[in-house]
């Protein structure tokens, strides 16, 4: 982008929120049912119904708010917002507007640079989901399928602080990882769990916001920054050209890797927002906040910082320990068990383990060895009974389920060799068996010794100590 130009971007993140049933209604939220199969006589907006709010949905959002610091507000109102579309059955969506449950509060994103970013949030509001229109199920006609309708959503919006597609990327990462984290939102990112409204503008620095034009319903990282690399393009294009940029809502066309007007952009005024005549006022009290902060975790945020400064692990380490719940809680089960042992740890979490994860594909909540099992092999690293090398053969057999470290190491005989004696005793059979490669050594060449230490480790068939053993060769020759 021209230095001439400074992109303004702020996003509307639509968070689906991890209750079981939907936000006014008893239906279920399941993903994946036939068409119009999960729709109750409220979603369907039958003469007569109404909706009842969902506790849990209102238990998300609370802890949302707490989580990023925001104001929970103690008197929210549900608003209709009126506008017409086949896959919205009520000619309006209950949603909030002038009163939402959570205003303000930021969230803090790191750049692959390593520069970080604070991005403030304007409100987070709870809302009911649309249906879906399917335009490529029948010949010269759409479906609507109202399934999705009335699942409920914690619309995140951020302020228009970021300037580029790189900071807008990690903050809606980072906005993903604190959802997961909290439980409150799958993420998951296929199924429209976590989507994205990017809101891009152009100005010469200092002047006056630009244009915007809304960017809809975005579903991957990578989408999100080639569509708002793209826009920012071609509004400077448009703008160096003398045109002007007309707001409007687009799509994204990732194969054609365009945006595309989808419709002229509104405004709150399009929408006739008044409060909802069927749902009263939702108050919330002092022990509605406590009992959402007792529920909360420890953050991301705030693990990280106590893993290095604490455990005294790595920045990578501890990065990557905390980019998912899951992993975070399985490291610290282990060191439940070895908690001396953190960077030991941290290195077969971060190594054999999602190795053999990936590998088969299977999520750490259903791994093979448990975290106590897997710190019990450790244990027998750092009591010195196996090595680091043979510890790699002893987990293959576990994760084979072929029982516990110690029921392993002991039916195949893998007790590490420490007795000095037999290690001296190892030694000098080695330098009566290669007296050509000793003399090279003690003459100065440093590259033999690996030579020596190998054969040795065969001669033990790999059960030596290591470091004893490299500690025993040196003095001896």
């Amino acid at each position: 982008m021209s230095s001439e130009w400074e992109a303004v971007i702020g996003l509307e993140v639509h968070v689906q929120l991890s209750t079981r049933s939907k936000i006014f209604s008893g239906a279920t939220t399941a993903y994946g049912a036939e068409p119009n199969t999960q729709v109750s006589f409220v979603d369907a907006a039958l003469p007569g119904t109404l909706p009842v709010p969902n506790r849990g949905a209102i238990e998300r959002a609370i802890e949302f708010g707490l989580a990023v610091g925001a104001t929970v507000a103690e008197r929210s109102v549900f608003a209709r917002k009126n506008y017409f579309y086949p896959d919205l059955p009520k000619g309006y969506q209950i949603s909030q507007y002038e009163l939402p449950i959570v205003s303000g509060g930021s969230v803090k994103a790191r750049l692959e640079d390593g520069r970080e970013i604070e991005v403030a949030l304007t409100r987070a509001h709870l809302e009911e989901d649309a249906g879906k229109s399917v335009h490529d199920a029948f010949h010269a006609a759409s479906g609507v399928d109202l399934n999705r309708a009335g699942t409920p959503l914690l619309e995140v919006v951020s302020e228009p602080v970021m300037h580029s597609a790189a900071e807008a990327v990690a903050y809606m990462k980072a906005l993903h990882r604190l959802v997961r984290w909290l439980g409150i939102c799958d993420g998951n990112m296929q199924e429209g769990s976590f989507r994205c409204d990017a809101n891009v503008s152009v100005r010469r620095p200092g002047a006056p916001l630009g244009t915007r034009n809304e960017i809809k319903n975005v579903n991957s990282f990578r989408f999100v920054e080639k569509a708002i690399d793209y826009e920012i393009e071609r509004q400077i294009r448009a703008l160096e050209n003398g045109e002007t940029i007309v707001q409007a809502t687009r799509l994204y066309d990732a194969a054609a890797n365009r945006t595309r007007t989808m419709r002229s952009k509104e405004d709150a005024l399009d929408y006739r927002y008044f409060p909802d005549p069927d749902l009263p006022p939702l108050l919330l009290d002092a022990s509605d906040l406590e009992r959402a902060r007792a529920r909360l975790p420890e953050l991301p945020d705030a693990r990280r910082r106590r893993f290095i400064e604490q455990l005294g692990l790595p920045e990578y380490d501890a990065d990557k320990l905390t980019e998912e719940r899951a992993w975070s809680d399985y490291f610290e089960s282990m060191l439940q068990v070895l908690p001396a042992q953190a960077k030991l740890c941290a290195n077969w979490v971060l190594g054999e383990l999602a190795s053999a994860l990936n590998a088969d594909q299977i999520a750490i909540e259903d791994s093979r060895v448990d975290a106590s099992a897997l710190a019990a092999l450790l244990a027998r690293i750092a009591d010195q009974t196996i090595s680091g090398k043979i510890a790699k053969d002893v987990f293959a057999a576990m994760w084979a389920g072929e029982g516990t470290a110690d029921a392993i190491i002991d039916a195949r005989g893998l007790r590490q060799i420490t007795d000095d004696g037999a290690l001296a005793g190892a030694i000098e059979a080695l330098i009566a068996q290669f007296p050509e490669q000793i003399a090279k050594y003690r003459a100065g060449d440093e590259k033999i010794f690996q030579f020596l230490i190998g054969q040795l480790m065969k001669a033990t068939r790999g059960k030596a100590n290591p470091a004893q053993l490299n500690q025993m060769l040196r003095s001896r020759l």
